[in-house]
């Protein structure tokens, strides 16, 4: 069934780059023009993006570019935007890009903002699909499924971005504890810029790496997983088929927040 869907972010970076580019030195790949181009074959899509030099990548894909800034934007903008809208996908971020504050700026204050216009929104509520990242979590709080090397590797990264690790987290804290709209949290591994495999491990998993193109495949599916409301999954490369893998995370009803 075609639905109506906003990207939010729909030229940035995914947000987990950052982080991945320290662990295993990956250029920043662009998930989301893939997902725009998974999605606009059935549905109509709206892509937020905040310079006119991204609309001819937008229209090239068949979708619609919509500027508006989440750092400068007002909540009823987006509010306006949202209005009888199916699914809004939240993938921007500061990029690392402008130091500690425009990071809390980006990460933290502009996903409030999409939260606080969808719950603003008058009539049925549009769900959220929300790109956050692997290890995004309590630092206080180690996943009784990491190894040793997945502790390590958390180390590393925290140690080396930890305002990016905190903003995330907060701003995931943030959004499990509303209940006005339905809303999934996607927390891809590593990106790397390799060809799409069509597998992955879905649910909780090890720190590691996953293609661009497997992420965008997920996060594509995830549009039609109502049934994913509520839940927070880490997708990393695997051996099962996606949609086989993605089924079988979301009748677990696992979380992978802590």
């Amino acid at each position: 069934m075609s639905k109506k869907i906003v990207i939010v972010g729909g030229h940035g970076n995914v947000s987990t780059s950052t982080i991945f580019i320290l662990l295993y030195g990956i250029d920043d790949p662009k998930v989301s023009l893939r997902l725009t181009k998974l999605l606009t074959p059935t549905h109509s899509v709206k892509s937020v993006i905040r310079t006119l030099d991204h609309q001819d990548d937008i229209k090239n894909l068949s979708a619609e570019p919509v500027l508006l800034s989440l750092e400068d934007s007002p909540v009823k903008d987006f509010t306006a935007l949202f209005e009888g809208q199916d699914v809004v996908y939240f993938s921007a971020g500061a990029g690392g890009k402008g130091g500690a504050e425009r990071t809390k700026k980006v990460d933290y204050e502009g996903a409030l903002k999409v939260f606080d216009a969808i719950e603003a929104v008058q009539g049925p509520k549009p769900r959220l699909i929300l790109v956050s990242a692997v290890d995004i979590r309590d630092p206080e709080k180690i996943p009784d499924h990491y190894s040793e090397q997945d502790i390590a590797i958390s180390k590393r990264v925290r140690d080396a971005i930890p305002a990016y690790m905190h903003w995330k987290y907060e701003a995931d804290k943030n959004l499990v504890k509303r209940n006005t709209f339905k809303w999934t949290i996607l927390r891809p591994a590593g990106l790397t810029n390799n060809p799409g495999t069509g597998n992955a491990a879905i649910g909780k998993t090890h720190l590691g790496t996953v293609t661009r193109d497997d992420v965008a495949k997920v996060l594509a599916l995830l549009a039609d997983r109502e049934d994913a409301a509520g839940l927070a999954l880490d997708v990393v490369g695997g051996d099962t088929p996606i949609h086989e893998a993605l089924d079988a995370a979301i009748k677990r009803g696992e979380t992978d927040f802590l």
